[in-house]
């Protein structure tokens, strides 16, 4: 069978392999279509924390079952299913508290194990979700919209809220969408005016807010003072990471759901004074899962999805990925 491994940052390569053989308690899956995410992308570039090459990517997956023991959930063969690509110990401390999104020895398929850029895998049967319901583009893409949905699960967003969301790309995008339909008003930032209108036209934000353009006055303005009650970061950039608390009202709350590698650094009288509740969020749990595949209807999935290739013709065109001139929002690759 064929798959594309990144050999070392900067390369990509088209190989051939006997296919996998599942083991008691794992799936065979075939894999229809696999999303590209920052994770991916950095990678690539070569400035992803905690990672080791040769290594073959995709932790976003449209899949099909070849092969599967008898289970709980009834998935069986012929089933189409979302895999939740993040492979918990259950037996740390976060795993028997239900926090096996942020399990202490955590393995996350495509970054610390061989992902799913090849066309049959094998992974434990119990991250698997059934998926009948739905199409392989939307398969594809519940994995970045659960990252959303844990953060919004974490910050406990209630209807009437008016949050802010820094960073127009798939997880920011996601964060939208899903705090609008738990009931939020919501405020998009960013610095790309093209990424503010997606917000605007397709996701229907009630706001948006260039970064350029004394944010802190406009978010002013926008809430009559108040401010945000809850801000996200999904840009994982340190300055807009820094800025964050000036958005946030008194009794606040601040979720970083974007990875920055460096020091971050506040004020402490100024975040104190707002009491702030500051938070992180990462991945997401099998609940976060179930929830964005009830929703999924009401996701713009079509016009989220910019690039589309087969896996062939994934190393000619990834570097343009990188390029946001190129007007990427969600690039897949498709394996059948």
């Amino acid at each position: 069978m064929k798959y594309i491994v990144c050999e070392k940052p900067g390369e990509f390569i088209l190989k051939e392999k006997e296919a996998p053989v599942r083991k008691p308690g794992e799936a065979l899956l075939q894999i229809n279509k696999v999303g590209i995410c920052g994770t991916d992308l950095h990678a690539y570039s070569g400035n992803q924390a905690f990672f080791t090459y040769p290594r073959i990517l995709g932790h976003e997956l449209a899949s099909e079952v070849l092969e599967i023991d008898e289970n709980a959930k009834g998935i069986k063969a012929g089933d189409k299913v979302v895999v939740m690509p993040y492979v918990s110990c259950g037996e740390c401390i976060a795993c028997r508290n239900g926090k096996t999104n942020c399990c202490t020895n955590i393995r996350v398929l495509g970054v610390h194990a061989d992902g799913g850029m090849q066309e049959q895998i094998t992974v434990p049967a119990n991250i698997l979700l059934p998926a009948n319901n739905l199409s392989n583009d939307q398969m594809a893409i519940v994995e970045p919209l659960a990252i959303g949905a844990h953060a919004i699960r974490r910050a406990d967003i209630k209807a009437g809220e008016t949050v802010v969301v820094v960073g127009c790309g798939p997880i920011g995008i996601g964060i939208m969408k899903l705090a609008q339909i738990a009931g939020a008003k919501v405020i998009a930032l960013d610095m790309n005016e093209d990424r503010l209108k997606y917000a605007k036209e397709s996701i229907g934000v009630d706001y948006v807010v260039n970064v350029s353009n004394d944010p802190v006055k406009q978010i002013e303005e926008i809430t009559n003072g108040d401010l945000a009650t809850a801000v996200f970061d999904a840009s994982g950039n340190k300055f807009a990471l820094e800025a964050c608390p000036d958005y946030m009202s008194h009794g606040g709350r601040f979720v970083l759901v974007g990875l920055s590698k460096g020091e971050l650094t506040y004020t402490h009288p100024k975040v104190h004074a707002k009491e702030m509740t500051l938070m992180c969020s990462r991945n997401a749990t099998t609940e976060d899962f179930e929830h964005v595949i009830s929703v999924l209807g009401q996701f713009p999935t079509e016009s989220f999805i910019t690039h589309s290739v087969p896996f062939t013709e994934m190393i000619a065109n990834f570097d343009s990925w990188l390029k946001p001139e190129t007007g990427v929002i969600k690039a897949t690759v498709n394996f059948n």
